[in-house]
């Protein structure tokens, strides 16, 4: 536990790739098999389901610290992360520490039994660990049981850190380690030295049931043009739904995320359907609600998301479809070296079978790029996203790699509006001392003037109510979204400055803010919603830029997310 402490505190400290690839590969060569094991599962993205609830935790680090709850909640809202300011906050130990427990022991005898203890009894239990480590030790421990372990590598930095300690291929790493940070596989000692046994055939690789590595695209920056001829691209429309490859081994059906996760029960109308396609098989593609010949928008598929049973009722409501638009394996036998076309022919083939719930991803045929573009406008009215460009004769490479050839991700531009920060929350992490965390609202209707908006601006700073200022007949702001990312780290610091100087109240970490700040915000999709205020909810919103050339009064208004709203979804 002690050594992969250390080396969670080196990940999160260094900013260097370089860096970061030593310090897993280190530990990886003087770890025991069964710790490395859990250590590659946590480093690429594995978590143990929440044992102790933060409430609890919580609880339990104002019993043993004695502080105050105002004192521990202030120094938590400073420090930005609950397992930090417990760690911080707990009485170093006064017993000899018991003799270092490796990784594996600590997870699987003292984290895990937690789950399964009463209140009482886990209480106890989680103060003798807090009793047996030391403060890096019981920084990850909370990390760990709260269900809020993070940490700053990409799972292809730990390929690049096992492929040095091993001396592997990490393209066949990463195809044994697809399916390991699964929240249903526990890691063995075992199942490490098979990830690095030393096999050259990677067919023989293959775990029934097992996803290969997604290949992704690459946004088009460039006009496409630069790509050349038109007629050595496939062109296909670009879906907004759950990436999935579906997995047909010894007559069961896998379907995986691209986040690794099973969601096969989520799903059960394609497990059933794809039950009799052939064994052997591995599709990549798209999973999207169908209704009338067309894709509904994603907020449609969000209510299949994280259940464990799927009512008849819902699968009639919300019907979903996989849109199949590659081929990786076909009677047991990998085909991502295959060139694309050959993959395109074969999938083809598949699709005349005629599975219910299976689509095949249309070829957009056209004679240039300027015709693509033309019908590229057209893809909002669709609900797509714009066209996906691979070359004919690119592989299915791993991640982001364009060693196999490349596929580009021609996306239209987002929606936007101008809006207006109403409140503030502050960052974690590295950003626990900045308000970077924003809220945004629009003008209920357009005010008559600049006069009109600063009253507004002035009634918010001396604390009047809402439906004062509408009964004086004043424009409301209504929020309808959050925000916390697009502006440069410069940017941050500037609006938290002007954040601390016009904040006029505070509820818990929330800052209410007098509006002065106009943003253009940025989403890719927006659908109506029950929940919130505004009657809509938008999709990856982001922080375009920050309208210091725009007045308050000018700030887009309900009546613009409406319109937005009914262009959309016509």
């Amino acid at each position: 536990m002690k050594e992969f402490a250390v080396l969670f505190n080196a990940l999160d400290a260094s900013t260097s790739t370089l860096h970061k690839v030593q310090a897993m590969a280190d530990y990886f060569r003087q770890a025991s098999p069964a710790d490395a094991a859990w250590a590659v599962y946590f480093l690429v993205g594995g978590k143990p389901r929440r044992t102790v609830p933060t409430r609890q935790l919580r609880e339990a680090a104002l019993q043993v610290s004695g502080l105050p709850d105002w004192l521990f909640e202030e120094s938590y809202q400073a420090v930005g992360d609950l397992a930090e300011t417990i760690a911080q906050v707990l009485p170093l130990a006064e017993a000899e520490p018991l003799p270092e427990q490796g990784l594996a022991h600590w997870v699987e005898q003292r984290i895990l039994p937690l789950r399964n203890l009463d209140d009482t009894a886990r209480l106890e239990a989680v103060l003798r660990c807090w009793m047996d480590l030391d403060t890096a030790g019981r920084f990850l421990f909370v990390k760990l049981v709260g269900g809020g372990f993070r940490v700053g590598v990409s799972k292809l930095l730990v390929l690049r850190a096992l492929a040095q300690t091993s001396g592997l291929d990490a393209k066949l790493l990463a195809t044994r380690l697809m399916g390991y940070a699964d929240a249903d596989h526990q890691p063995t000692a075992e199942s490490y030295r098979a990830l690095l046994a030393d096999e050259a055939q990677a067919d023989s690789d293959h775990r029934p049931g097992q996803p290969l590595p997604f290949f992704l695209a690459h946004p088009l920056q460039d006009a496409p043009e630069t790509l050349g001829d038109v007629s050595q691209w496939l062109v296909e429309w670009k879906f907004d739904g759950i990436r999935a490859q579906v997995v047909k081994d010894a007559g069961q059906v896998w379907i995986w995320s691209r986040g690794e996760e099973l969601v096969s029960e989520q799903f059960p109308e394609l497990t059933a359907a794809f039950a009799n396609l052939p064994d052997g098989l591995t599709l990549d593609g798209e999973i999207l609600v169908w209704l009338n010949g067309s894709p509904a928008p994603f907020n449609a598929l969000q209510a299949r998301l994280n259940r464990k049973t799927v009512s008849k009722k819902l699968q009639q409501d919300a019907p979903v479809v996989f849109m199949a638009y590659d081929l990786l394996r076909l009677q047991g036998v990998r085909w991502v070296d295959r060139p694309q076309h050959e993959r395109r022919t074969q999938l083809e083939q598949i699709a005349a079978l005629n599975t219910p719930h299976f689509l095949l991803s249309e070829l957009v045929k056209q004679p240039s790029w300027a015709a693509l573009q033309a019908l590229r406008a057209e893809s909002r009215a669709r609900g797509v996203e714009g066209f996906m460009l691979k070359h004919r004769d690119s592989r299915y490479g791993v991640g982001r790699s364009k060693t196999d050839g490349v596929w580009w991700k021609w996306k239209i531009d987002p929606m936007s509006v101008d809006c207006v920060l109403v409140y503030a929350q502050r960052g974690h992490g590295r950003r626990a001392s900045l308000y970077t965390d924003y809220t945004f609202a629009v003008w209920d209707r357009t005010p008559t003037s600049a006069d009109e908006a600063q009253a507004v601006v002035q009634a918010i700073a001396q604390g009047e109510k809402v439906d004062d200022t509408v009964a004086r007949g004043l424009p409301r702001l209504v929020p309808f979204a959050k925000a916390y990312s697009g502006l440069t780290d410069d940017e941050f610091k500037l609006v938290d400055r002007e954040i601390r100087k016009y904040t006029v109240d505070k509820f818990g970490p929330v800052r209410t803010v007098a509006p002065t700040l106009v943003f253009e915000l940025g989403f890719e999709a927006i659908a109506p919603s029950t929940r919130h205020k505004s009657g809509v909810a938008v999709r990856f919103p982001r922080m375009l830029r920050i309208r210091h050339d725009k007045p308050l009064h000018e700030a887009d208004t309900l009546q613009t997310l409406t319109e937005l709203l009914h262009a959309f979804t016509a």
